[in-house]
């Protein structure tokens, strides 16, 4: 099995588990933050939607200049589904493209001119494009948490689903 199609099966299988989280942000509480220095939850869900299709667009290129535009404030759950939705069909889409010879080719993030890392593309896309997002996603699931609303079962049972019981 090809590095690509192996990183589209987990794709596959954490887009269900990350949209039933996505699905439970309350509307009314977009704006909320859990700290004056967080993201609000509409920016953080937001920030999940968008990530995987922006990272894999990145990866395209041997050498991206870091320079990401501000996290919109979103103004309801649809926004964000169907951001979600489309970032995910982006980042397969670029997936499909990558041959194991270009997932194992040096890739390089810069900012500002200075190189912040450079790593075979598919240490990129497995830190960020995948493992960054299940990072905000425990985020996320800890803001509907303390907002009171019930959070969806992720890699086993939470205290409000079990889905083997």
């Amino acid at each position: 099995m090809a590095i690509a199609e192996a990183m589209l099966m987990e794709m596959e299988m954490e887009e269900k588990t990350t949209q039933r989280v996505l699905e439970r942000i309350p509307e009314e509480k977009l704006t909320w933050k859990p700290h004056p220095k967080a993201y609000s939850l509409g920016q953080l869900a937001m920030h999940i939607a968008v990530a995987q299709g922006r990272v894999a667009s990145a990866a395209v290129e041997d050498v991206h200049e870091f320079s990401p535009p501000p996290l919109p404030d979103p103004k309801s759950r649809k926004e964000i589904m169907d951001a979600f939705a489309a970032s995910n069909v982006q980042a397969k889409q670029v997936l499909k493209g990558f041959d194991d010879a270009k997932m194992m080719s040096t890739w390089t993030l810069k900012r500002n001119g200075k190189v912040i890392m450079s790593v075979p593309r598919v240490g990129f896309l497995r830190a960020i494009m995948l493992n960054h997002i299940y990072h905000h996603r425990g985020q996320l699931s800890t803001y509907i948490k303390l907002l009171d609303v019930p959070v969806p079962s992720i890699y086993g049972p939470s205290a409000d689903e079990n889905p083997f019981a």
